[in-house]
This record gives structure tokens, C-alpha cells and sequence, in this order.
């Protein structure tokens, strides 16, 4: 199947929606969700004195993204539950999803092709201990099963699943489905989080809630090459390990909550100084890789309702720099921010208003390695006049019936790739997204 007629895909999705709810809702231990997501994204010509090899286009182009993913879920016993995720994708990102480190749309992971390929995104088991303290109700959702749980629970979830499914999430701003699409906002750009390169990773995470608190811990598998799709099964020299404490309060009466993260990457890494130091001429960072390599860093993700229409968020994160991005995007520096309106001031309950601003940076060595005419995975222009990336991104959702979105997106880029010589670039995106 190509990705001709894909389109229409939300819109059948929508019209069996109905039915396979109503199945999935009679016996409380099944759960089935779906979902079909199409993006399609473009930009005028915009300034650009030279280009390499992973620049964004500089004349006009436009790319169409589609993914569709079932969502099954069982619970097997007493607090253990099972999920099963096939997911099926097609289509290309702007400029083959390369010369943006903020890159454009989230719903396309360097998967770069126009024939509809199947894959198996998610398998996992999720068991639940209870610890005491007030019931809280669970909301059938995509890998929920609905019913309850206690405020005081002990979570693993062990399997293949996304290590962004229980770190690093933000009510306004996590799910390009049908918030924000920009990469450095559905995640805290700088975490280089273990994936292969659709984004998914085998591994296990451990969650302690107790009432406002939460402390998670994880452990995943690494790809053997970066962005690569096979991983290195060494887990002993190759694994990514990520930390993060939760707090939920109040103000005022509104929601909010505040996260922090920490993670360190063992894999087999180049290093940006060494290849410089190696070949300053034509400097190649993978010819400097070794085992025992690590990154490490940190995030912030907070998020507060204002009213009960409208919410804000921010993000920051820094990792060293030194050791070649190995997995999600090139960004050692990153602040985030921006709001979420719900639309009942016009009438329009389940509309969604986003604005949000970003800005990315590079650590000393990754930026002298560009500047030496080096090449990421992601980005490189063969040469750099280095300036922080700075994108600002804008999104209308109109909810045109149940479960049924059509939103338009703006995003305008300065510095694309930290280039000052390029750009600024202006990018739209019409997103069709159906669920049920």
C-alpha cells in the first residue's frame, strides 16, 4: 500500500470507531483503541548562501506523513496488564528530516519512505502493586485500561515501549498527534533518549506514586549505530539509564506539576574533540568511537492550568556535548515554553489554541566540530556560522466531530541547523488525526 489515499484514513477510522469501543467496554479486562494520524508539511524558499549534505532544503517543498496504530490491551491478573501496539507508517518529513535539530514534525523518525511498512511499536507488560491511600479513577485510554487504582502504587512496565511513554511528559505538550509537532517539544530536546530510530526501545521502568510525589527509574536498550534500528544487546557497555522525581500541587485550585530528570547514555560513541583533534580538516566523529563511552544531562518539564481553559509549560535541558548525539536529535542546550488554550470562551469546547517558542543550543565541542564542516546524523552544513535555533511554532485544532481533528500548524525557524547564514525558514502543516 502507498501512501496515496491516506488521508482518508482518519475519516475511516472514525466511521468503525464507534462500534469497537462499545466491544472493548463490555468486559472491563480488554481495552482496543486506535488511531490515523496524516501531516502534510511544506515551506516556501528561503535564504541560503551554501548547503552540505544534511541541510534543509532551501527551495520550496512539500512531504506528507501518515502513521496508524492499534492499541490492545488485557489484563492478565490482579494488577498485571498486557499491551500490544501494531503500527503501521508511510511518507517523508521536509528535506528527508534533516537540517532542523528542532525538527518539524513529530509523527516522522528518520522513517523516510512512501510505501506503508508495518512494524510492531510496542509490546509490554505493566503490573501494578497497591500501596494504600485514596482510589483514583482510571479513564479508558490508548494503554489504559479503565477502573481504578490506589493514589500509593508501586508501576513496572517491562517490554518495548518508548522510554517518553513514562518520562519527560507534559499535559500541553508530549503527543504530536495532536498538540504541538516540533521534536523539541513533544520532548525536552537535549535528552538523547535510547530509541531506535521510530523512537521505541526495549527495556524496564519502575514507578514509586505516593499521593503528590513520584520517583521513576529506567533502564534501556541502545541502538548499535546511532539512529540505527538494531541494538547492541551488550547491555553491560550499552544502556540508557534515566531518573526522574514528580510533584503534583495546587494553586489556587488549578493543577500543576513539576518533574525533574536525570539520565546518563552508555554506548559506543564518537567523541566531538577527538575527531577534531584527529582530522581538523575533514573532522568525522564516527571514526572516533569506542565502547564505554557516556553521555549525561538533565531536564526540567513543569507544567500549571491558569484557568480551567487555558495552561502553561516549560521545559529546559543541557547534556556535556562531548559524545556524538546517538539517538533522538542534536541538542546539548534547550528552553521551551509556551500555552494551551481550550476553546469554550468561543464556543468551541474541544478546539485546542497552541503558541509555544523554542531555543536550542550546542555544547563548544559539537558546535567547533559543525564548524569544521562535520556531520551529525541530523544536522550539518558543511560549514557554520553558529547561532542558537530558534523556533516558534503555532497550532489551531478544530475538533470537526468526535474523536475527529483537522488542525493547521506554523512554525517559523531562525537559524536552522544553529546557522546563522541560512534562513529564516517558514514551515506549514495541515495535520488530520482520528481516534477512537
Amino acid at each position: 500500500m502507498s501512501l496515496r489515499g491516506t488521508l482518508l484514513s482518519p475519516l475511516l477510522l472514525l466511521a468503525l470507531g464507534p462500534a469497537l469501543p462499545a466491544l472493548a467496554q463490555e468486559a472491563e479486562t480488554w481495552s482496543l483503541h486506535g488511531q490515523a494520524t496524516t501531516v502534510t508539511q511544506g515551506h516556501g524558499a528561503f535564504p541560503s548562501p551554501y548547503a552540505g549534505g544534511n541541510s534543509l532544503e532551501s527551495r520550496k517543498e512539500i512531504r506528507t506523513s501518515f502513521t496508524a496504530t492499534l492499541f490492545l490491551g488485557r489484563r492478565l491478573w490482579e494488577g498485571g496488564e498486557l499491551y500490544v501496539n501494531p503500527e503501521a507508517a508511510a511518507g517523508q518529513g521536509i528535506s528527508h528530516v534533516l537540517g532542523l535539530a528542532g525538527a518539524a514534525n513529530g509523527e516522522i523518525y528518520r522513517v523516510d519512505s512512501p510505501e506503508l511498512k508495518a512494524s510492531l511499536a510496542r509490546v509490554f507488560l505493566r503490573q501494578t502493586w497497591a500501596l494504600g491511600g485514596a482510589a483514583e479513577t482510571v479513564v479508558p485510554d490508548a494503554n489504559q485500561l479503565g477502573g481504578t487504582r490506589s493514589a500509593r502504587r508501586l508501576v513496572l512496565t517491562l517490554g518495548r515501549f518508548s522510554a517518553g511513554d513514562v518520562f519527560d511528559q507534559n499535559a500541553y505538550a508530549h503527543d504530536p498527534r495532536s498538540q504541538f509537532l516540533n521534536w523539541a517539544l513533544m520532548d525536552t530536546a537535549s535528552w538523547d533518549y535510547p530509541a531506535d530510530t521510530r523512537g521505541y526501545t526495549w527495556g524496564a521502568a519502575l514507578e514509586l506514586v505516593w499521593d503528590a510525589w513520584a520517583l521513576r527509574a529506567g533502564s534501556f536498550l541502545e541502538p548499535k549505530e546511532a539512529n540505527g534500528l538494531l541494538f547492541d544487546h551488550q547491555v553491560s557497555r550499552a544502556h540508557g539509564d534515566v531518573v526522574e522525581l514528580e510533584h503534583g500541587h495546587e494553586l489556587g485550585g488549578l493543577a500543576g506539576r513539576v518533574r525533574l530528570m536525570g539520565y546518563a547514555n552508555h554506548a559506543r560513541m564518537g567523541d566531538y574533540r577527538k575527531s577534531l583533534e584527529g582530522n581538523p580538516a575533514t573532522p568525522d566523529v564516527t571514526a572516533t568511537r569506542r565502547a564505554g563511552r557516556i553521555k549525561y544531562g538533565w531536564g526540567l518539564s513543569a507544567e500549571q492550568a491558569l484557568t480551567p481553559d487555558l495552561g502553561a509549560f516549560l521545559r529546559a535541558g543541557w547534556n556535556d556535548g562531548r559524545t556524538e548525539t546517538w539517538a533522538f536529535t542534536e541538542v546539548d542546550r534547550t528552553a521551551a515554553g509556551g500555552l494551551s488554550l481550550a476553546g469554550p470562551r468561543w464556543g468551541r469546547p474541544e478546539d485546542r489554541l497552541g503558541l509555544a517558542a523554542i531555543v536550542n543550543g550546542l555544547s563548544p565541542d559539537h558546535r567547533a566540530y559543525l564548524g569544521a564542516g562535520g556531520y551529525g546524523f541530523i544536522v550539518g552544513d558543511g560549514r557554520l556560522n553558529p547561532g542558537q535555533e530558534r523556533i516558534v511554532e503555532a497550532y489551531y485544532a478544530f475538533e470537526a466531530a468526535h474523536g475527529f481533528t483537522v488542525s493547521l500548524d506554523a512554525e517559523r525557524v531562525e537559524h536552522p541547523a544553529f546557522n546563522r547564514d541560512r534562513g529564516p525558514a517558514s514551515i506549514f502543516a495541515l495535520r488530520v488525526h482520528g481516534q477512537f
